[in-house]
């Protein structure tokens, strides 16, 4: 990807003299998302593939999707359902980079905030857009004793209190490391595992020990990372870094300074043309591709109207009222519990669900 954690990675197979196959992968009309993966692929040699993600990719895969995770976490935007099975014929294991950018950074906390202080930013951070509007719905609509937002901001209260770590940055890191990796980032790694093992260096315990030995001023900001990779590949600490696009790990400092106003008034008006006389959406998150259209509004319906199983489980007027408020509303704050509903509806159909 463009980022750090799997580069960090292509530094140490280059260190040990392992050659991997690698790939990137982007949205259909999307922008160049894979360039930065061919471009650090270029400069070590290695053999690389583009993958295009096309609209509606989940459709015909959503039932294997769903039993591959169990639904137990939303599913609908991994890309990898996609190409997984596809790219897994390139070799015998994935190397994978996941959480490498919550050990190798700070949580954006001050090391003295309160406790009470922590399990706010953490409730905000668990809570994605319009998902608090949704659970509030089903927790009415299935008749559970108390208030949602009650019981969520206790259920984190008690889970962060378990957590022994003075420093408050540290200790929401912890939390993101022992609660919400195993409920989504692993949850999901079983589209990898499905088709071939899976290597997780920044899972291993070492690697663990080893940040809980670093003090919080030298995890902030992506620092050991960074330099890792320009002192050990400088090769590759020159390819371009997508969050600081056009610079590289030499030249980032130049980012939202003004040398870098030239560079986003281009992109800007490259978006604005292609938007106003070519009517060319920028496709940038994974429902555009999967709940705009008229083709995927019929496989949304289907999956919120048309299961019998999902109706016993969840309302049809919370279905409808969701639905309503995507089509008609602010789509990226309600697709969300869009995705939610759908999983819920797969849930539904592969347990055979009914109301006692």
């Amino acid at each position: 990807s463009g980022g750090l954690d799997s580069r960090t990675l292509a530094v140490a197979m280059q260190n040990i003299g392992r050659q991997p196959y690698t790939y990137s992968y982007r949205f259909e009309g999307s922008f160049e998302e894979t360039y930065y993966g061919r471009e650090m692929a270029k400069a070590l040699g290695w053999a690389f593939e583009e993958l295009v993600i096309p609209p509606g990719y989940l459709w015909n895969k959503i039932e294997d999707a769903g039993k591959v995770n169990g639904c137990y976490a939303e599913f609908t935007h991994a890309r990898q359902v996609a190409v997984a099975e596809q790219l897994s014929n390139n070799g015998d294991i994935w190397l994978l980079g996941h959480w490498g950018d919550v050990l190798f950074d700070d949580m954006g906390v001050h090391s003295d905030e309160s406790f009470a202080s922590q399990v706010d930013i953490l409730y905000k951070k668990v809570l994605k857009k319009g998902g608090k509007e949704l659970a509030a719905d089903l927790w009415q609509a299935w008749g559970l004793d108390g208030d949602f937002e009650a019981r969520l901001a206790q259920r984190i209260s008690t889970m962060h209190e378990r957590i022994n770590i003075s420093d408050a940055n540290a200790r929401v890191r912890a939390f993101k490391s022992l609660y919400w990796a195993t409920r989504w980032t692993s949850t999901n790694l079983n589209y990898f595992s499905a088709h071939k093992p899976i290597a997780l260096p920044y899972y291993d315990d070492r690697m663990c020990t080893f940040i809980m030995g670093i003090p919080e001023k030298h995890l902030a900001a992506r620092q050991i990372q960074l330099e890792y990779i320009k002192k050990y590949s400088p090769e590759l600490a020159k390819v371009a870094w997508q969050a600081k696009a056009p610079y590289n790990l030499y030249t980032a400092n130049k980012h939202l300074t003004m040398a870098h106003l030239p560079y986003r008034v281009v992109n800007k008006a490259k978006r604005i043309i292609n938007e106003k006389l070519f009517d060319k959406q920028l496709v940038q998150r994974n429902w555009e591709i999967q709940f705009l259209g008229a083709e995927n509004n019929q496989q949304l319906r289907y999956w919120l109207f048309e299961n019998p199983a999902f109706a016993e489980l969840v309302p049809k007027e919370v279905a409808v009222k969701y639905y309503n408020l995507f089509q008609r509303g602010d789509k990226v704050y309600w697709s969300h519990p869009l995705s939610i509903l759908v999983t819920l509806s797969v849930f539904a159909k592969q347990h055979h669900f009914q109301v006692p």
